[in-house]
């Protein structure tokens, strides 16, 4: 669990409801179905128009990262980096088949293979760096869907302010409705704003933070793969990986 992205949404929930009560407002004030209806699921329409839906998916999916990320793997990966060289300077290449069978990761699996295969280093990191690239791609491509969340709620909730402004315009004779128009207006920008800088945006973030590590992952995997294929020491391809810790 990441005990910073709570305390920072903890953070956020203070400021502005605590704002408000230091005001002399009330919290239910921020309760507007209406502006929650314009708001959120107008800008839910939008990223739905703007992406894919398998991306829209992933983008959703990958939400949770925020409070449970993925566990860090480099240092596992260039341990396991170390002993597929040691193995290769002992036994040989074919010797890899049995660390093949052992590993579920398609990335490493297909480098591992491409070692058997006799690839030399230049065809090794011109196949993994395209897998890399692909896979970095896909995964910013699902990260978009919150920054377009962010780019989207504030002019939805400009609209949601002008359709409230247009509520009241239409019921001026009729002053006991005024109040609920302002609001909806004022709450309607509030849940804008603050979605998307509160919310969306620092989602958006936290995922690319993620993801960066993750891509860092297998480029450990296919810079000592490439250190075994040339013929590096053990612990020659030891000492460069541990530099991407």
């Amino acid at each position: 669990m990441d005990r910073g992205s709570l305390i920072g949404l903890g953070l956020a929930g203070v400021a502005i409801f605590g704002g408000q009560a230091m005001e002399g407002g009330q919290i239910s004030l921020f309760l507007q179905p209406a502006a929650f209806v314009i708001v959120v699921i107008g800008t839910l329409g939008a990223v739905l128009l703007h992406h894919p839906l398998p991306v829209f998916m992933q983008g959703v999916r990958m939400a949770k990262w925020v409070f449970r990320p993925p566990e860090p793997e480099a240092g596992v990966l260039i341990r396991r980096v170390v002993q597929w060289s040691h193995t290769v300077r002992q036994e040989g290449v074919l010797a890899l088949e049995k660390h093949v069978n052992m590993t579920h990761d398609s990335f490493q699996r297909t480098g591992l293979q491409l070692l058997i295969d006799g690839a030399d280093a230049d065809k090794l990191r011109d196949t993994l760096d395209v897998q890399i690239v692909n896979f970095e791609t896909a995964e910013r491509q699902a990260a978009r869907v919150w920054e377009a969340a962010g780019g989207y709620a504030p002019t939805l909730g400009i609209l949601g302010a002008v359709i409230g402004l247009i509520h009241v315009m239409e019921n001026l004779a009729d002053p006991s409705k005024l109040g609920t128009g302002i609001a909806v207006a004022f709450v309607a920008t509030i849940y804008g704003v603050g979605l998307a800088n509160l919310v969306f945006l620092p989602i958006a973030n936290k995922i690319k933070f993620t993801i960066a590590r993750r891509v860092s992952e297998r480029e450990i995997i296919c810079d000592g793969l490439i250190g075994i294929a040339q013929g590096d020491n053990p612990r020659i391809i030891e000492a460069r990986l541990k530099g991407y810790l």
